[in-house]
């Protein structure tokens, strides 16, 4: 069994206490950096997320793992959907993400909640759509959080994941190990308060189980209908699934 990637690895602590920390350290700097390291491809991508979003005209939306609010934010701007929860569960992250509510007067329909996304506070069958971005590689349990959320979407409901790949082919394949391995951890210690979190961030991208072993685990929870799509030649990819 290969060694569970954790921000730090000689800390007895789990990895759910040990991320929780880590973003709650790093949440004043985080939309920042990520716009840097990402080179703001991740602003388009999350774009893509939310167009398949609006296509099935949800009501009720739920976006995990949501940081400081940036997708659930663009969903409620693109859909008409009523209803619409942020949940993480670093609350530095989230209180970053309540003052952009705020700030875009969308505090009637969004609704940011400290929770943990293994553990789901709300019934069977809620939502109409469950989005994750960069969030799915940080739970503790994979499963089990991938079985929550299907629990909470309504029959047919869609949930749509936008997570690090590894891209297949020269010369993105080696450009990709390059700038995660070198580059990546560099400018996070250079502008970080948290030394380690983007070497964690990097290696867990690295070691995510994406693409053919991701869907099978999708399927293995009770998922169909899945989908791939690749972003920039496999840097990320979009899964979408229905219940």
């Amino acid at each position: 069994m290969s060694q569970e990637v954790k921000p730090d690895q000689n800390n007895a602590a789990g990895k759910k206490q040990q991320v929780t920390q880590m973003f709650d350290t790093i949440s004043g700097e985080y939309d920042g950096l990520n716009r840097l390291i990402s080179l703001g491809l991740d602003q388009k991508w999350r774009d893509n997320v939310v167009q398949m979003v609006a296509s099935k005209n949800p009501d009720t939306i739920m976006d995990i793992a949501t940081g400081t609010g940036d997708l659930v934010i663009k969903m409620a701007q693109k859909t008409d959907a009523s209803r619409l929860v942020g949940l993480d569960i670093s609350s530095g992250m989230l209180e970053v993400g309540k003052i952009k509510v705020r700030d875009t007067q969308l505090d009637n329909r969004i609704e940011m909640v400290l929770g943990d996304s293994e553990n789901l506070e709300f019934k069977d069958n809620t939502f109409d759509a469950v989005t994750v971005s960069y969030g799915v590689r940080n739970f503790e349990n994979l499963e089990k959080g991938l079985s929550e959320i299907r629990r909470v979407l309504k029959t047919d409901g869609i949930l749509v994941i936008l997570e690090t790949s590894v891209p297949e082919k020269f010369p993105f394949k080696q450009g990709y190990y390059l700038y995660s391995n070198l580059i990546v951890p560099a400018l996070g210690k250079l502008f970080s308060k948290d030394r380690k979190a983007y070497g964690y961030l990097s290696e867990s991208a690295s070691k995510f189980p994406y693409g053919a072993k991701f869907n099978n685990i999708l399927e293995k929870v009770g998922f169909k209908d899945i989908e791939n799509h690749l972003q920039f030649h496999g840097a990320s990819t979009i899964y979408k699934a229905v219940k």
